[in-house]
């Protein structure tokens, strides 16, 4: 069968206060259990990702988010930043956010993030096949 083009399904881009998310990550110990896998949140050597890289994480979550619209049901830990062995960021999704986006039609993600200037952002563009 041949390779059909790619579409792009949606765009998706979120910006995140490193100063008040450090806050939040202060005030409510629990914050990153509930929001992260432990594999998003610990760094390569096992200890806990600074704020700056885990409101990186965040934005990226908001960001798909965006792209589902309907966001009622979703799971955070079923939309997971993992980094490749280059050190990529890139979006693993099951349970309900997979299920998400595969009503959509979308079956690739791109992701880019980036924090400068006290602020961590996240881009995701969604592809799937035309039909």
């Amino acid at each position: 069968m041949k390779d059909l083009p790619a579409s792009v399904v949606g765009v998706g881009v979120d910006i995140v206060d490193v100063e008040r998310f450090a806050a939040v990550l202060e005030r409510t110990p629990t914050f990153v259990d509930r929001i992260f896998t432990m594999d998003e949140s610990a760094n390569d050597a096992g200890r806990r990702r600074s704020a700056q890289s885990l409101a990186a994480r965040f934005a990226a979550k908001e960001a798909v988010a965006k792209v589902l619209v309907r966001t009622h049901g979703l799971q955070w830990h079923h939309c997971e930043v993992i980094t490749d062995e280059h050190g990529n960021p890139n979006l693993r999704l099951t349970g309900t956010v997979a299920q998400a986006a595969e009503a959509l039609g979308i079956n690739r993600w791109h992701l880019s993030l980036s924090h400068d200037g006290g602020h961590a952002i996240a881009y995701v563009v969604a592809e799937g096949d035309i039909r």
